[in-house]
């Protein structure tokens, strides 16, 4: 079930959540064995702390969203990296991600569907997620514009309302579930790249226009693939030996990175700007052969 973009609700019919800007995932457990549905397929393998999920029950079905946080923060680029790198799983204990489960859509071979989302919220609050390490309760709340306001502050990526009587419908963009987003697009340059793997192109070091030339905005990672061969390719045509940016990146990400000219845009959404001049969970959005790079200014 899928959330429509929209202003946010006021009432006591509605229920809100937060929206953690992470991966959306299915954990679905059938006489003990577990398999993760995310949205392009079958992710099982690649989050192998999720196995312990199978102690929760022998048969139930979550649906819920997969984050990795960094300084207490859902971070979308150290996820991305980290599910499209081969499986690692000394890099699973080190960083290990958490599932937040926020519904039950089957227990006990009982299908729940059809329950209201009151309903259904205290099934999940009447199984023992605690005791599941990688399993978290994604908590609920009555004062949607305060907790817009909350989410907005701490560089969180919005706010879900959801009718309290609404039943649950796979795959439907429903008006019964709103969600409000806190992102924002920034149009970008390349400045350089850094490889993963066996891709050429894992993450981009990106910039935007200010007064005193090209400003370093951070690093985003490139998850899809056709994207990132594409990218490969133009990059490696405008390669530079130096970086384009008025100070050279700092905090490692200019270790092993590549450079070029400040010659292809893409929009990257993002949760705002640190202090440093930074973009706050920088994701990338796609290339703007539409825009030139005069466009890449700095919004506010």
């Amino acid at each position: 079930m899928l959330a429509t973009p929209a202003t946010l609700p006021i009432g006591p019919g509605w229920i809100y959540e937060v929206e953690w800007g992470g991966l959306r995932l299915l954990a679905d457990v059938v006489d003990g064995v577990l398999t993760l549905h995310g949205p392009d397929g079958d992710v099982t393998a690649q989050l192998p702390e999720l196995a312990a999920l199978r102690a929760l029950a022998p048969d139930v079905l979550l649906d819920g969203e997969v984050v990795l946080l960094e300084n207490g923060v859902p971070s979308p680029d150290a996820l991305a990296e980290r599910m499209h790198r081969p499986v690692d799983a000394r890099a699973a204990r080190a960083r290990p991600v958490t599932f937040m489960a926020f519904d039950v859509l089957r227990l006990y071979g009982v299908p729940l569907l059809d329950r209201p989302q009151r309903e259904r919220r205290a099934t999940l609050e009447r199984l023992d997620l605690a005791a599941v390490a990688p399993l978290s309760l994604s908590p609920t709340y009555t004062d949607g514009p305060a907790l817009l306001a909350v989410t907005a502050e701490h560089g969180m990526a919005g706010v879900v309302a959801k009718r309290g009587s609404a039943p649950y419908r796979p795959g439907a963009c429903s008006p019964d579930w709103v969600r409000v987003s806190h992102r924002r697009t920034q149009p970008c340059l390349v400045g350089g790249w850094r490889a993963t793997g066996s891709s050429p192109v894992g993450s981009l070091l990106v910039g935007v226009l200010d007064r005193h030339g090209l400003a370093y905005a951070g690093r985003v990672g490139v998850v899809d693939d056709d994207v990132r061969r594409s990218l490969g390719e133009r990059l490696a045509a405008v390669a530079a030996p130096s970086p384009p940016f008025t100070a050279r990146p700092g905090g490692g990400d200019a270790a092993g990175a590549r450079w070029c000219e400040p010659a292809v845009v893409v929009d990257v959404d993002h949760l705002g700007w640190t202090g440093t001049g930074l973009l706050r969970s920088p994701v990338l959005r796609g290339v703007r052969d539409d825009l030139h790079p005069a466009d890449a200014v700095r919004s506010p």
